[in-house]
């Protein structure tokens, strides 16, 4: 009798955990012949209201890949018609990245998101880009050269997101339903133009909800940058000035008054200069005070323009709206919040601290 109640014990244990852990009652017989795992899915505009769907047919043998692309209605009939047009069973398991055309992201990815988010198999650290062009063109012109660019573009954006230095906005489709869902929150995407010829990195995307308001250059991303968390640059390239600052770092005061009318932004920024083609010989401390200036000048009133576009569109990718919060109130709507945001009177100033020729010369003596 003891022996019985142990094995009634462990079979209800065993049924528990089987439960628990989502497996199936008709377990999946994989074999590694007959898969082809993706590595990326690109979504664009389809014909009749359709979507068109895109991706690498990853080879596990000798022979070349192949480029399949459908339109569907509904998201999950891609994987089924994939299957009836090719010999091996498309796995997402391994999916990384999801490149969205920017006219779909403009009139709102939830849908499409929350698709994602239904599937079990697909990581949430898929990362996330925008694709402001033809991206099948130029994948069709490129895959005899680079066999491997998928994986590739994996690679770069995951370097990007590790190292975090501010020169891309990558991120991951976790992230970006966090801030969707959080208040004073707004995402922010990286966008690549793509044609025949080449796919280059334009700017980052903002968004409001779930659709894309704007995209902003590179040099309002990295003021953005700055301007967020991290507060740290490798590089700042300001070609009308014709110099170049390096290891940048950013200490940022940002103070709003109690009606919520006038945000004031101090910038302490310490750099040195990478790079330098103008007409003022930086050796002068005249001349490098000047130069300084000058880029301080420059700074404001980029940035100043700046948040000037992010009040018309009603954009906060900075959460300055947590600015409105104390312990003894009620947090404000999000409506009321955009009203006060597009409306409010925003003044930046820039110090700069660059860091001697002399100082960096006699380092590398």
């Amino acid at each position: 009798m003891r022996f019985i109640k142990s094995a009634i014990s462990i079979t209800l244990v065993g049924s528990v955990v089987l439960s628990s852990t989502g497996c199936s009652p008709l377990p999946e017989k994989n074999i590694i012949e007959e898969l082809a795992p993706v590595v990326f899915w690109s979504i664009d505009k389809g014909n009749e209201g359709k979507i068109k769907i895109t991706t690498l047919v990853p080879p596990l043998t000798s022979e070349n890949k192949q480029m399949l692309s459908l339109q569907v209605r509904l998201l999950k009939q891609e994987r089924e018609k994939f299957n009836f047009n090719y010999y091996r069973e498309l796995k997402l398991g391994q999916m990384r990245i999801l490149f969205i055309n920017k006219e779909i992201a403009k009139r709102g990815i939830d849908w499409l998101l929350n698709s994602i988010l239904l599937s079990p198999d697909i990581s949430q650290r898929l990362f996330l880009v925008i694709i402001d062009g033809d991206l099948t063109a130029y994948i069709t012109n490129h895959l005899k050269q680079q066999n491997n660019l998928d994986y590739y573009f994996y690679r770069m954006l995951k370097h990007y997101k590790e190292q975090d230095k501010g020169e891309i906005a990558v991120m991951n489709l976790h992230q970006f339903m966090k801030r969707l869902y959080s208040t004073y929150s707004y995402p922010v995407l990286p966008v690549f133009r793509a044609n025949k010829t080449n796919l280059v990195y334009e700017g980052t995307a903002l968004f409001k909800g779930d659709k894309l308001i704007a995209v902003i250059n590179q040099i309002d991303n990295h003021i953005l940058q700055l301007m967020h968390k991290k507060h740290n640059l490798i590089t700042l390239a300001i070609p009308g000035l014709s110099v170049s600052l390096g290891n940048i770092h950013a200490n940022v005061r940002k103070k709003m008054n109690a009606d919520h009318t006038s945000l004031s932004i101090n910038v302490d920024l310490s750099s040195r200069i990478e790079e330098y083609h103008g007409e003022y010989n930086l050796f002068d401390a005249e001349r490098m005070e000047d130069l300084s200036t000058k880029i301080e000048v420059y700074l404001q009133k980029q940035t100043t323009e700046l948040f000037k576009q992010m009040q018309k569109w009603k954009v906060d990718p900075l959460q300055i709206g947590l600015l409105t919060q104390s312990p003894f109130s009620r947090p404000i709507s999000s409506d009321d919040w955009d009203r006060q945001w597009e409306q409010m009177h925003v003044h930046v100033e820039y110090h700069l601290h660059i860091q001697p020729l002399t100082d960096i010369y006699s380092n590398h003596g």
